[in-house]
């Protein structure tokens, strides 16, 4: 019988350095906290809109936690970004980030936020 190994899971510092961004999606506002690995790598997320109903609120706290546990079992960000990239749902429109001036939702922002600051450059 095979023997299955299960992924190894890379646990950030006790104590990192993080990036907290604020924008705004039509007029929605919201920051994104990164926390970043010792080499600067994106290790997890954070993400608080203001004025969020509870439903949204939970659904986006459960894609911060699945989006970084991905990262940190070694998902590469840009394959990860590109799974959300494109998801269509309000808030949508324009934003106040001159990289990403428009975007489809907060997951759509979020990705390619992410992908300009931290993918490297091709």
């Amino acid at each position: 019988m095979p023997t299955i190994t299960s992924p190894r899971r890379e646990v950030l510092s006790q104590t990192r350095r993080s990036v907290t961004h604020k924008f705004a999606i039509n007029g929605h506002e919201g920051y994104l906290t990164v926390g970043l690995f010792d080499d600067g790598r994106p290790g997890e997320i954070f993400i608080k809109m203001s004025k969020e109903g509870s439903t949204l609120s939970g659904l986006i706290q459960g894609f911060c936690r699945a989006f970084s546990l991905c990262l940190q079992h070694g998902l590469h960000l840009d394959e990860a970004c590109e799974r959300f990239r494109g998801m269509r749902f309000e808030p949508m429109g324009g934003t106040s980030n001159a990289d990403v001036p428009e975007c489809s939702s907060i997951l759509d922002y979020v990705a390619r936020y992410l992908q300009f600051e931290f993918a490297p450059r091709r």
